[in-house]
This record gives C-alpha cells, sequence and structure tokens, in this order.
C-alpha cells in the first residue's frame, strides 16, 4: 500500500503540534481571559466589587454622575476581556518571536473593550469610536502590507 505516506491521524497530530508551538501567545492569552472572567464573577457575586466602586478613593476619581454607570458583570468581563486582547495584539507586534497579523485580535479587543464601555460613555458615542478605531487599524495593516 502507502508505505511511504503517514496515517491522516498522525499529520493531524503534526499540524496541531505545530499550530500550538507557534501560537503559545493566543492560549496564553485566551486562559486569562477565563481566568479573569472567573475572577470578575467571583469579585461581583461575593460583593468587593460594589465595595471598591464606594470606597473614598474611587469616589474622588469617578464622575459625579456615575450612578448612570452601574456597571453589570458581563461589563467588567467584556472590557477586562478586551484589555488582555489589545495587549496580545501589542505583543505580536512588538516581539518578533511572536509575530503574526493581529488585525483581527485588534478588531476583536476593540469590540470587546466596546461592549465594556458602552454602558459609561453611551452607545450613540462609544460605536462610531470602534467603528473609526477598527477602520484605522484595517487601513494600518494594509498600508503595512503593501510596503513589504
Amino acid at each position: 500500500m502507502n508505505e511511504g505516506r503517514q496515517h491522516p491521524e498522525n499529520e493531524v497530530l503534526k499540524h496541531d503540534e505545530k499550530v500550538e508551538g507557534r501560537d503559545a501567545l493566543a492560549s496564553i492569552s485566551w486562559a486569562l481571559i477565563l481566568i479573569w472572567i472567573g475572577a470578575a464573577l467571583l469579585a461581583i457575586n461575593l460583593g468587593w466589587f460594589d465595595a471598591v466602586l464606594n470606597c473614598g478613593w474611587c469616589k474622588r476619581i469617578l464622575p459625579d454622575n456615575m450612578a448612570i454607570f452601574e456597571p453589570s458583570a458581563w461589563s467588567v468581563i467584556m472590557f477586562g476581556g478586551g484589555v488582555i486582547l489589545l495587549a496580545e495584539a501589542i505583543v505580536r507586534v512588538v516581539v518578533p518571536q511572536f509575530q503574526r497579523n493581529a488585525g483581527g485580535t485588534l478588531i476583536l479587543a476593540a469590540v470587546f473593550i466596546g461592549v465594556g464601555l458602552g454602558n459609561f460613555f453611551g452607545w450613540d458615542v462609544l460605536w462610531p469610536v470602534v467603528l473609526i478605531a477598527v477602520g484605522v487599524s484595517v487601513l494600518a495593516g494594509g498600508l503595512a502590507r503593501s510596503r513589504k
């Protein structure tokens, strides 16, 4: 039969090992997002988040009309996930070992951060800013590719 050819299962395993080896940063980012989700839910469910918002230090920094903010669990989770994805995209651009197209990660980070901050700034202001940021990201990626 095909003695020189490997079984399809072996080829899939080799491909999976190559992908995992090359993209450890994405695995780390998604693990951090899962940890963030658990920590945020724990903090919200145990009342720690409200305690932090009501402390004297936070009241001096946060605006007086903070009552309109009332962050939900999903706002906190999405904002934190967006920050983690943004950090991943920055590492991909800066560290040569992890360089890969970060456009999709930047877009997902912008959407997550936008959803997270939606209650604070208002959707009428925030979504146009997110769309502008995504457009600039796509434009910068296109210009970077054309220079290579």
